[in-house]
């Protein structure tokens, strides 16, 4: 086939295609299953806990949260609709963007070890649209496993606690419909906050052949940027790590919504994606694919 033909055949109906084909072997991977089924479990299990320390009349959490994150856990009980913030504040630490980077991690590695990217190369796709394809299903794996969360919470929370009208942390009222729709652009703030670490897990997938290992590397470094997110003598580093704004989220349900930390954080995940996209793609253009 000339080059001119596989420009050809490249064209975005083709692109869509494997972009489509991309999202059915990701997401029929019993990993990538199991990843979504724990990411739902969480919720559930958060909302049996707090229904059973407030079987007895008590205030779950101790009457409320401080520290750095939002205190939502003691809003549970009076409306269910808080479970779904608490869900995704317990799991934006860890749980979402480990699952995030076993995915991103094994979007180029695993397909080395399989043997099936070189194959995938002699397709018209070429190395830039290929990639591109990957990191948008990895995106969307950011958007469904947080979905994932917030769906669970909120029907775990109207199951098992009352519905309607709530207080936002600024202690005005607003109406359920429009507590749902902040708490869908919660999810959404949720999910564009973990774009991130799946540039980041693109990168470190583009550098070996190893998806185990490309996972484990992706992993470890989210580890080791949590934990120096909290070392207070790291202070000035803090602003610059990606994590540190994640529970940012909060501040939409204030009234007014402070904007800041928002921007902050939004912006600071583009500026993730583009240096560790540019990466991704440099290395991976230049790579000598054996496998």
């Amino acid at each position: 086939m000339s080059q001119a033909e596989a420009v050809r055949k490249a064209s975005p109906l083709w692109t869509l295609g494997l972009f489509r084909s991309e999202l059915l072997t990701t997401f029929r991977r019993w990993r990538t299953l199991a990843l979504l089924g724990v990411l739902a479990a969480v919720p559930v299990l958060v909302g049996i806990a707090v229904r059973i320390e407030t079987g007895d009349g008590s205030s779950a959490g101790g009457g409320g949260g401080g520290g750095g994150g939002p205190a939502f856990i003691s809003q549970i009980t009076n409306n269910g609709l808080f479970l779904v913030f608490t869900a995704l504040a317990a799991t934006l630490p860890f749980f979402l963007p480990m699952a995030i980077g076993v995915v991103a991690g094994d979007a180029v590695a695993g397909e080395a070890g399989a043997g099936t990217l070189r194959y995938l190369l002699v397709a018209p796709a070429g190395r830039s649209r290929l990639l591109l394809t990957k990191y948008a299903a990895v995106m969307t794996f950011c958007l469904v496993a947080t979905l994932v969360v917030a769906v669970s919470a909120l029907i775990t929370g109207a199951l098992l606690f009352p519905l309607g009208d709530l207080t936002t942390i600024s202690g005005t009222r607003i109406g359920f419909s429009e507590g749902l729709a902040r708490a869908l652009v919660i999810a959404l703030v949720v999910a564009v906050s973990l774009i991130g670490v799946a540039a980041l897990g693109l990168f470190v997938s583009t550098l070996t052949n190893s998806g185990i290992a490309a996972m484990a590397t992706t992993v470890g470094l989210l580890i080791t940027v949590q934990i120096l997110d909290q070392i207070p003598q790291l202070h000035a580093l803090h602003p610059y790590l990606f994590s540190h704004y994640w529970l940012s989220f909060a501040d939409l349900m204030r009234e007014p919504v402070y904007w800041d930390d928002l921007t902050k954080n939004l912006g600071l995940q583009a500026l993730y994606a583009a240096v560790f996209g540019s990466a991704a793609w440099a290395r991976f253009t230049a790579k000598d694919i054996t496998a």
